[in-house]
């Protein structure tokens, strides 16, 4: 069973920049692909970014393609995601899951969600 805990969401201004940060309890973090999602109030999970266990294939999002990057430190078993420009339409709790799915970007693919952080933009 992999535990996951997101930190590093807050409230930052429209053009400001956020790194959020996925720990990942085991020993196993390298052999599986994670994922980044979001959620809005009354908006259903969508897809962020996702990134192989290697860190070498990366996945994003029309929509933060360009300003977001994942990455991942396998010897700290955490993963990344580093938000820049960011926009008040980006406003949503974030969550990291695992997935041993590849490509995929469907939020049921993906599994031991964490509790997810909170990122509020300002306009």
């Amino acid at each position: 069973q992999v535990h996951l805990v997101e930190s590093g969401g807050g409230l930052v201004q429209a053009g400001g920049s956020l790194r959020l940060s996925c720990a990942a309890s085991g020993r196993t973090f390298s052999t599986y692909d994670m994922g980044w999602f979001r959620q809005a109030p009354g908006k259903e999970r969508e897809f962020v970014a996702r990134i192989s266990g290697t860190g070498g294939t990366t996945i994003y999002a029309d929509s933060v393609k360009g300003r977001f990057t994942i990455s991942r430190d396998n010897a700290k078993n955490t993963v990344y995601l580093q938000m820049n420009s960011l926009k008040p339409e980006d406003t949503a709790v974030y969550y990291c899951a695992k997935t041993m799915y590849a490509i995929t970007t469907a939020p049921r693919r993906f599994d031991s969600w964490g509790q997810g952080t909170q990122v509020t933009v300002s306009s």
